[in-house]
């Protein structure tokens, strides 16, 4: 059984045992969030390995206002924002000219039945600097006034890369709906 209060203490006392208990009992769910701001499941792999150090390092500051699991989320979160600043400094600056060959026209969404893991591909194949804002804006639930102060890009940007992201899955969708109805037995 997991006691998570028992578990907070023994972790605090650096018990080994208990960090990798709270790993364990985490990392699977956690490792989901991390994918969702990177382009494949090693870079994943390596924000959670950060984000847990620093779970470590401050669970003495976790004061239980929210669930341990949502801090944990939030971290996993921030640390995927830094390692995008690390790492992609650039790659918000996707300008109309840059996506030409991706034809964002007008798509409408079709009616058809999407697996997750479909969705999840639309989303994972966008440009990292949509990827990023559209997760935040629209799986994390973050505000565009926040996203533009995380990301430290202008409010409108975020805006624009939210609304371009939504168009670009918009199409892609239509696009796979279209090949699903191509498909023998539909």
């Amino acid at each position: 059984m997991f006691d998570e209060q028992e578990i907070i203490q023994r972790c605090l006392k650096n018990e080994r045992k208990a960090q990798k208990m709270l790993f364990d009992h985490f990392a699977p769910g956690l490792l989901s969030v991390c994918m969702r701001y990177t382009s494949s499941r090693a870079e994943a792999e390596d924000i959670l390995q950060e984000g847990f150090v620093k779970v470590f390092k401050y669970l003495e500051n976790f004061e239980g206002r929210s669930t341990l699991a949502s801090w944990l989320r939030r971290i996993m979160v921030n640390t995927s924002i830094t390692h995008y600043h690390k790492n992609l400094k650039h790659q918000y600056n996707y300008a109309t000219d840059d996506i030409k060959e991706l034809n964002i026209g007008d798509c409408e969404l079709p009616d058809v039945d999407f697996t997750h893991e479909e969705m999840m591909s639309v989303i994972d194949h966008m440009p990292a600097g949509y990827r990023m804002v559209f997760n935040l804006y629209a799986i994390e639930g973050y505000k565009h006034k926040e996203i533009a102060e995380q990301l430290g890009i202008d409010e409108n940007t975020t805006k624009s890369q939210h609304s371009r992201a939504r168009k670009l899955i918009q199409c892609r969708l239509e696009v796979l709906a279209k090949e699903k109805r191509t498909e023998p037995g539909h």
